[in-house]
């Protein structure tokens, strides 16, 4: 174990203990009631919630296995898939999409006639980098299927919201909202030392309680060391590949910035020759007696240049 090298006092959520610990158990319902209903902003006000078994299988045993980081309903029955992604992922949408099956699936009734019904999903991603095909300089984005012709949402049942981390710059003093809060805190906690004053609320009690490392068990701590672990070795491998590419991609630009300088040489030494070719010509012309206009058609020189000659 390593607690001796500990020295932050709240837990890193980006880690997977972390998170799961805050968000995803029993005892902290408290913490992801208020987390949601921040986020959702009035839209539903979330009472209740069941935390539901977080690993799944397609229907058949050959099908992909899922693991959802936290997955619950409300006491409306819909569903609600909590993903914490620490790094860049490639297709990062297709596997939210792909994530979104399981809750529509399950909710089919077996054995008797169903009238496809749906309870609503909601997706929500809270993500340690930004997207690259996203250009808005806002941190969140919130998807559902869309009309593209009336731009009006053709279906609300199915709703994807991206929280892009990196982007939210807001301080301690630029906190408006009970959102812009828990923005801050998922942000900031593994940087904190004291709670912060503009962190008043009921439900940030419990969070900084259960954030404190100080006061986990013996096992508690082990399994956040060895979480912190994997993150630290997660986030140095990320930073090896991006100084590689810095690097590779340095090195690929001087040589072909040489490439580039050597070609752009010869084409300028050619035409130096040309040039130099085409004078000798028109000295030629001109001690035989043709006129300057004949000479300047010859051989692609201007009159002034002949007449220097």
């Amino acid at each position: 174990m390593c607690s001796e090298g500990l020295r932050e006092r709240y837990v890193n959520p980006y880690t997977d203990f972390a998170f799961k610990l805050l968000f995803g158990t029993d005892l902290n319902k408290e913490i992801l009631i208020g987390f949601l209903n921040a986020l959702f902003d009035g839209k539903q006000v979330i009472e209740d919630v069941t935390y539901l078994n977080t690993e799944h299988l397609g229907s058949k045993e050959t099908d992909r296995r899922a693991v959802f980081d936290v997955y619950c309903e409300n006491e409306k029955g819909e569903k609600i898939l909590i993903e914490m992604q620490r790094g860049e992922q490639q297709f990062f949408k297709d596997r939210s999409i792909y994530y979104a099956t399981y809750p529509i699936r399950e909710q089919a009734i077996k054995g008797e006639i169903w009238d496809y019904e749906l309870k609503a999903v909601y997706v929500i991603g809270i993500l340690n980098f930004a997207l690259d095909d996203v250009s808005s300089s806002s941190f969140r984005h919130e998807v559902k299927l869309m009309d593209t012709t009336t731009h009006e949402v053709f279906f609300d049942k199915l709703t994807f919201v991206y929280l892009e981390m990196p982007k939210f710059h807001k301080t301690e003093q630029e906190l408006d909202t009970l959102f812009d809060k828990w923005m801050f805190v998922l942000k900031n906690l593994a940087r904190l030392m004291e709670r912060p004053t503009a962190l008043q609320e009921r439900v940030f009690n419990r969070l900084f309680e259960a954030a404190e490392i100080a006061q986990f068990s013996k096992e508690n701590l082990y399994a956040y060391e060895e979480s912190l672990k994997v993150y630290r070795d997660w986030n140095n491998v990320i930073d090896t590949a991006i100084q590689k590419g810095i690097a590779r991609g340095m090195e690929e630009g001087l040589v072909k910035g040489m490439e580039e300088g050597i070609a752009k040489g010869m084409e300028e030494g050619i035409a130096k020759g040309e040039w130099m070719k085409a004078q000798t010509i028109a000295g030629n012309l001109k001690n035989a007696g043709l006129s300057i206009a004949e000479i300047a058609k010859v051989t692609g020189l201007s009159e002034d240049e002949i007449n220097s000659l």
